[in-house]
């Protein structure tokens, strides 16, 4: 089993910064990692998710937040981010780190284990 935390959510104004935490119990260096988020009366999403350290770094980016998210890994702390820039009302949502021990994948169903979720709110 592995336990997800994550951090870092908040209220922002449009334009403003935040920086997502997502720290495992456990070293989930091999894992692939993604951040997913959910609105109000919507489906749960992926934006962003990065592979594993054994497989070069693969990085994913949902379109709406390319050039804005930067996902990024920190192995010596068991730890994923999400860089959030740029930050607009769309983004507003819950966010949910999720880890797969079998790669990454785009969908809710390719991932064993996820957060508890933190919720992200930006003003306009």
């Amino acid at each position: 089993q592995v336990q997800l935390v994550e951090s870092g959510g908040g209220l922002v104004q449009a334009g403003g910064s935040l920086r997502l935490s997502c720290t495992a119990g456990r070293a989930t260096n091999s894992f692939g990692t993604g951040w997913f988020r959910q609105a109000p009366g919507k489906e749960r999403e992926l934006v962003s998710s990065i592979s594993g350290v054994w497989t070069a770094g693969y990085t994913y980016y949902e379109d709406s937040v390319k050039g804005r998210f930067t996902i990024s890994r920190d192995n010596a702390k068991n730890t994923v981010y999400l860089q959030m820039n740029n930050l607009k009302p769309e983004d507003t949502a819950v966010y949910y780190c999720a880890a797969s021990n079998r790669g990454v994948g785009r969908t809710v169903g390719s991932y064993e284990y996820w957060g508890q979720g933190t919720q992200v709110t930006v003003s306009s």
